[in-house]
């Protein structure tokens, strides 16, 4: 592509095709607008692609996400309404699991009357956890999936703002050094932190307990949800939208400059706010330009795929009956291998997040070969195999694993940008999960959304309200840029239109 001449002239223009790009595309294209789409890979979907990595034929593994609680329960999703667009969900009934050294593991059921009764006598300090937050969970989810700049109309009601001081309270618990207070036993705790693992970074800590609240409840109300046929059909879903409404897409065209693209009144950015500086450079105000090359990287993850010619051989049977299960032992030993990735050191025991999908999607399993998705967690930028490592982690807890794999493939983290620009060392999150990360993205500024030149905004995870397949942070994009850009007062209907879809 040139970069001297632009080719064209559009409306809008949006670069990269995650979850934020997708959303953000198909907002403007639903207004009205001219939207053309580049994405650097020759595959659409970012962060929810589904592709065959050519180790057992017909069998199909997720790229970087494969469950998907937040997809459920955001609200750009339950407008835009996937399972009217054919993506099929399984829920399972055990959302997730956390295997432990003993003959036990802890169980996280769809349920939340069953989990607390598997609990003991951590059963009922769990229900006052998370049965406010279950019962309200509109409010939750608008809390935890907003702009960050307001109290949210769902948590204004008086159920909504005790959920909230719920909520509050129990981040405020779980995410310092009182964490192990109210939990007592050794399942529970370890059961949180799984959850609260997630946003690879040291525990406690209140952006790891935020995550645990948000994803633990729910795991309780919605479900921890698997696409069939994997996490390529939620975007698939919205590239199809964007094609109904006269969107144009440029897959393997990797944007090095603005001068490269066609004149537009709007450019929204799916990219890292590295990425970002990289391409506007010249033009991006000096105090934006300074604050995107400050931008925090958090943790890393390496991925370990595997084929299996059947399921995994759990010491506990039950844990089988999950599609997600936590490996990592004790609260102790996670918090413990989490603080030495923090500190730039591999764990002989890193925490591991495991990914069954043919639990819930029996049609995943190919001539009896099925796919097995894992990360451990690990140093910034870590460039060692990790396979061995992974391996004798789940081994630990399913004795006989090694007997069911087939083949596998590691991708270090060093390497997890080589097929998404915006996993620079391996932090999938795009940026340190910490609370002012959450709230105010890359730079203090009102508009987070905002890069100080006029039309261009960022939409990536590196923004409000932060990592996920849930589509926000490209309808919140998506709406600034109509209002000011544009003289639209909001971003339109996203319900399937049955002329288009």
């Amino acid at each position: 592509m040139s970069h001297s001449q632009p080719r064209e002239t559009t409306d809008v223009v949006v670069i990269g095709s995650g979850p934020g790009g997708l959303a953000a595309a198909v907002s403007m294209a639903r207004a009205g607008l001219e939207v053309v789409l580049y994405e650097a890979e020759h595959t659409l979907g970012g962060g929810s692609r589904t592709l065959d990595l050519g180790l057992a034929a017909g069998v199909r593994h997720d790229v970087c996400s494969a469950v998907h609680p937040m997809a459920l329960a955001s609200p750009f999703f339950r407008e835009f309404d996937l399972e009217a667009r054919g993506v099929e969900f399984a829920v399972p009934e055990l959302a997730y699991a956390q295997p432990l050294d003993g003959p036990e593991a802890a169980l996280a059921w769809h349920s939340l009357e069953r989990t607390a009764d598997g609990l003991g006598r951590d059963g009922p300090a769990w229900q006052r956890m998370m049965g406010p937050l279950v019962e309200n969970a509109e409010a939750v989810v608008a809390l935890a999936l907003g702009d960050h700049r307001g109290l949210p109309r769902e948590a204004r009601s008086i159920s909504g703002l005790h959920a909230a001081a719920m909520m509050g309270a129990s981040v405020l618990l779980q995410g310092t050094r009182a964490w192990n207070y109210p939990l007592a036993t050794e399942q529970a705790r370890a059961l949180l932190t799984g959850v609260a693992a997630h946003t690879v970074a040291t525990l406690p800590a209140l952006a790891a307990s935020g995550t645990a609240m948000l994803l633990g409840s729910l795991g309780h109300s919605v479900g921890w949800a698997l696409p069939r046929g994997g996490s390529q059909a939620i975007a698939d879903a919205m590239i199809a939208d964007l094609r109904a409404h006269g969107g144009r897409i440029h897959a393997g065209e990797r944007v090095a400059s603005w001068r490269q693209l066609p004149r537009a009144r709007s450019y929204l950015l799916d990219v890292a706010p590295e990425v970002a500086e990289s391409i506007w450079s010249d033009r991006l105000p000096g105090a934006t330009r300074r604050a995107y090359r400050r931008f925090t990287r958090g943790d890393a993850a390496a991925k370990v795929d595997y084929v299996l010619s059947g399921p995994v051989p759990w010491r506990d049977e039950r844990v089988g009956g999950a599609a997600t299960a936590h490996i990592g032992g004790t609260r102790e030993d996670m918090a413990r291998a989490e603080a030495q990735v923090s500190a730039g050191r591999m764990p002989e025991r890193p925490v591991v997040l495991l990914s069954d999908p043919a639990v819930g999607d029996p049609g995943r399993i190919s001539a009896g070969k099925r796919p097995l998705w894992t990360y451990a967690h690990v140093p910034h930028g870590y460039d060692g195999d990790v396979t061995e490592t992974v391996t004798a982690q789940i081994e630990r807890f399913a004795p006989g694993f090694r007997d069911v794999v087939v083949t596998s493939r590691c991708t270090p983290a060093s390497r997890l940008d080589k097929h998404n620009a915006n996993y620079l060392g391996g932090d999938f999150a795009a940026g340190a999960v910490t609370v002012p990360r959450l709230a105010t993205g890359p730079r203090w500024a009102w508009n987070p959304y905002a890069t100080g030149i006029p039309g261009v905004y960022l939409c990536s995870q590196s923004v409000p309200p932060g990592p996920g397949v849930h589509g926000m942070t490209g309808y919140f994009a998506a709406r600034h840029a109509l209002r000011e850009r544009f003289g639209l007062a909001d971003v339109p209907p996203l319900a399937p239109s049955r002329s288009l879809n």
